[in-house]
This record gives structure tokens, C-alpha cells and sequence, in this order.
């Protein structure tokens, strides 16, 4: 992994905690940096990020404190991925984290060679969202 890849990984990352990075734009500077994707555990506190060539990265993410619900429930993940897809001036990645928790979502891959977000439960149920064109 280079030096630049870090970089915007981890630019990519801070910009989703801070807000200041809407998800269309951290995707177009991923995949510019070589990116094929990358995941979050909210149980483990990391986001892996992948590079065509293999190699990867893991950074800490901020702490979401929200408890991850037992059981999945798909309806609550979806409204708030169309919550974070609207992205209105109330959103945050903060809040969207917290509502996928509560829905029961311990993780999410991206994958942008696939063009979708899987997002997986702690009981192993999954929603799959696919990239808007």
C-alpha cells in the first residue's frame, strides 16, 4: 500500500466522521486511489480498506456506542440508508452508524468493482443496497 492510499483513506474516513465528505465523493477518491472497497465493524471499532493489488489498511473509527441489536431488521437498515442517501442538512455518519446498530447491523462491506454495500447482521442476515446511477 503507498504512502498516497493511506492518505486518502484516511482522509476518506475522517471526512465521513466529520461530515465535511458526502459518500459519493469518498467513493470517487477511493477508486481514484486504487480502491476496490472497503468495510466497517462497528463491533471491532475498524475500517478495512482494500486495494485492487491486494493490500489493505485498518483504522480505528470513531466510537459508536449505540448497542448492535441482536436480530437484523432490514426495514429500520434501509430507512436509514435512504436517510444517508438524501443526505439532508440533519444527517450525520455519526447518527446513520447508531441507527444501522440499533437495526442490528454489526457491519457493511462496500464493494465498488460489485456497485453495492452489503450490509450484515449480527445474526447473519444481510441487505444488499446497490449503487444509484
Amino acid at each position: 500500500m503507498t504512502e498516497e492510499q493511506i492518505a486518502v483513506a484516511k482522509a476518506c474516513l475522517a471526512g465521513a466522521e466529520d461530515d465535511s465528505m458526502a459518500f459519493p465523493d469518498i467513493v470517487s477518491a477511493l477508486i481514484g486511489a486504487g480502491f476496490e472497497g472497503y468495510s466497517v465493524d462497528f463491533r471491532l471499532g475498524g475500517a478495512t480498506y482494500f486495494a485492487a493489488d491486494g493490500a489493505h489498511i485498518t483504522l480505528p473509527i470513531h466510537a459508536v456506542t449505540t448497542f448492535v441489536a441482536p436480530l437484523f431488521d432490514a426495514a429500520a437498515m434501509q430507512a436509514a440508508i435512504h436517510e444517508a442517501q438524501a443526505n439532508g442538512p440533519d444527517y450525520t455518519y455519526a447518527g446513520f452508524c447508531a441507527k444501522a446498530a440499533a437495526a442490528g447491523c454489526a457491519s457493511y462491506l462496500v464493494s465498488f468493482t460489485g456497485r453495492r454495500a452489503l450490509y450484515i447482521g449480527r445474526d447473519a442476515a444481510t441487505h444488499v443496497e446497490y449503487f444509484l446511477d
